[in-house]
């Protein structure tokens, strides 16, 4: 989960600053907005391409037919410049109580999406809801007819294994917690759950410290996640087998994403607020008192001067200039809190590769893109949700050449952000963030993936993510310099579908394939081979050396419109209010 700006006028979080200022606050004459309407639906009329589907019944998943476009494209750009789009579902599209409702509704958005080229969707598939009549007892069947209405519409599935509590984060508009059984023994032993320095606990997720604790009627939280994933083979072998099921992301904290809960809305934090360290239930305390003992410092004890959830850098002994984080106990402290972060990552995807093994999908994993403060000296905020991230030290290799020995995709948000988007005082780095992290990924050489952190309609934010999907342009003669595997759009919803916003978005997709047509068969994974062997954490930690990221380019090569239009969207976001 990524805070930033919404993408109009002001908000609690801050205030969003436009390209263009108009000379007077009045709005536009009446001939001026018609004149520009009518130039917009011409663009429209000459970028957006629609696309035919053959609907398919089924009761047992089959592999959907090809879906052909209505006019093929004169274009010579080859295939390998094309960045499939997929589009996240509703949080509650499959209910707390595990029903699948609204499916008339649902198949009428799915044809849709796949008239306007979408590639496929991506879903929750929430442990809360799937296993919560007790351990061991799962209930697929809302899924498997979710998954049906979805192949038969002709697009493509990813599924998060989603071993978090929907709500309580920006954007959760319904409350799915994790099962009530694990609650029920989370009530005699709450230091299976994340803790701050005030003793106040997290209830999204199960902490890391109990990934091999055998407290859940004789099972670890390893083994949960192991049985629930190999359940989920079981049961959607022939959606598997059919090739619809393409992409399996391995929800690894809060959010799903790699990371601390140390930034939570409902114990109070606010954007840009530094957060705070999440490691002070006893089985983290012990763990820290014996790395510290073995390494000669019996004395040392988990930090107590970094602050609370809004503070910011400045106010704290930890993250301040000269702060604790700087010397040899901060350095030991931050080492062992990310590195426990790495291993909790690894132990997971290993289980998840044993779980898919032979499997015709992806394996990813998701990082959160904590852009706040990553100007300050500190990155305090990213140093409380576990990515020891520094000027002088890269934070985001280490990930990424862990996802290397399972061949995991890396997904990285907040793609549509820029810098200017955002106060000053809270010191965001947008751009350097994500051109840091997805140049670590290839660096890497493994697949880079990416989500928008906030729903956006306007073309000025397409055409950010558009430059990020492929920094370097589009190639006609080859495969593009960089390019990602594929981009996320959040979320779907009926804002999305209006006919404006809709319209803006088919171009987007459009540009993200580099103007070629759809291509169903463009996502066909390899088979999931077993991971390579254990990488030491000393190799691990070599990789926090820094490097400079490839160089992007000042603005995509596919860019959405012109000037004019991008002034025409900000000017219509900043007069919606």
């Amino acid at each position: 989960m990524n805070i930033s700006m919404a993408s109009i006028g002001t908000s609690n979080l801050g205030v969003l600053p436009y390209v263009m200022e108009f000379p007077h606050q009045e709005l536009l004459s009446i001939v001026m907005i018609k004149k520009f309407n009518l130039a917009r639906k011409q663009i429209f009329r000459q970028n957006v391409t629609l696309t035919c589907h053959r609907k398919t019944g089924i009761t047992r998943a089959i592999a959907p037919e090809t879906t052909k476009a209505t006019v093929p494209t004169s274009s010579s750009v080859p295939l390998a410049n094309y960045v499939p789009v997929y589009v996240m579902l509703p949080l509650d599209v499959i209910s707390v109580d595990n029903v699948f409702r609204d499916q008339d509704k649902c198949e009428k958005q799915f044809e849709e999406l796949r008239a306007a080229g979408v590639d496929g969707i991506m879903v929750d598939v929430w442990w809360g809801i799937v296993e919560a009549n007790g351990a061991g007892q799962y209930n697929w069947s809302a899924y498997r007819s979710l998954f049906q209405l979805v192949q038969k519409t002709g697009l493509k599935i990813q599924a998060i294994m989603s071993f978090h509590q929907c709500g309580g984060n920006i954007g959760d508009n319904v409350f799915i917690p994790i099962p009530e059984w694990v609650l029920e023994i989370g009530q005699k032993n709450s230091d299976i759950f994340y803790t701050n320095r005030a003793g106040t606990r997290n209830k999204e997720c199960l902490s890391l410290a109990v990934d091999n604790q055998p407290l859940f009627e004789g099972r670890t939280a390893v083994q949960i996640y192991s049985d629930y994933m190999r359940s989920f083979r079981e049961n959607m072998s022939d959606f598997l087998e059919a090739g619809s099921i393409v992409d399996i992301e391995v929800g690894l904290g809060p959010a799903g994403e790699l990371r601390y809960p140390s930034y939570t809305q409902s114990q109070g934090w606010k954007f840009p607020g530094i957060g705070e360290f999440q490691c002070y239930d006893k089985y983290m305390k012990t763990d820290f008192k014996e790395a510290a003992t073995e390494a000669g410092h019996p004395e040392w004890n988990l930090p107590d001067d970094a602050g609370t959830y809004n503070d910011i850098p400045v106010e704290t002994g930890f993250f301040g200039p000269n702060g604790t984080y700087l010397t040899e106990k901060g350095k030991f402290f931050l080492t062992w809190y990310s590195s426990k972060l790495l291993l909790h990552g690894d132990q997971i995807l290993d289980e998840a590769n044993i779980a898919f093994l032979g499997c015709k999908v992806k394996l990813s994993a998701k990082v959160a893109g904590i852009h706040w403060w990553y100007k300050d000296a500190s990155h305090a905020a990213e140093l409380t949700a576990g990515y020891y991230n520094l000027d002088n030290r890269d934070g985001y290799r280490p990930i990424a050449r862990m996802l290397s020995r399972h061949n995991g995709t890396f997904n990285f948000t907040c793609l549509e952000m820029r810098n200017s988007e955002h106060p000053a005082y809270a010191k965001c780095g947008a751009q350097e963030l994500v051109q840091q992290v997805l140049s670590v990924g290839w660096k890497e050489n493994i697949d880079v993936a990416g989500e928008n952190a906030l729903s956006r309609y306007d073309g000025y934010a397409y055409n950010q993510i558009l430059l990020n999907a492929r920094p370097n342009g589009i190639n006609k003669n080859g495969p593009p310099k960089l390019k990602m595997a594929g981009l996320t759009y959040l979320r779907l919803s009926e804002k999305l579908l209006q006919k404006r916003n809709f319209n803006t978005f088919k171009i987007f997709v459009k540009k993200m394939h580099a103007d070629l047509d759809y291509c169903p068969e463009y996502e066909k994974p390899a088979p999931v081979s077993r991971s390579k062997g254990e990488i030491s954490m000393d190799e691990l930690l070599e990789a926090t050396q820094p490097t400079k990221p490839f160089p992007w380019d000042e603005q995509t090569d596919a860019r959405i419109g012109g000037i004019l239009a991008e002034y025409w969207d900000r000017l219509l976001n900043k007069f919606s209010l």
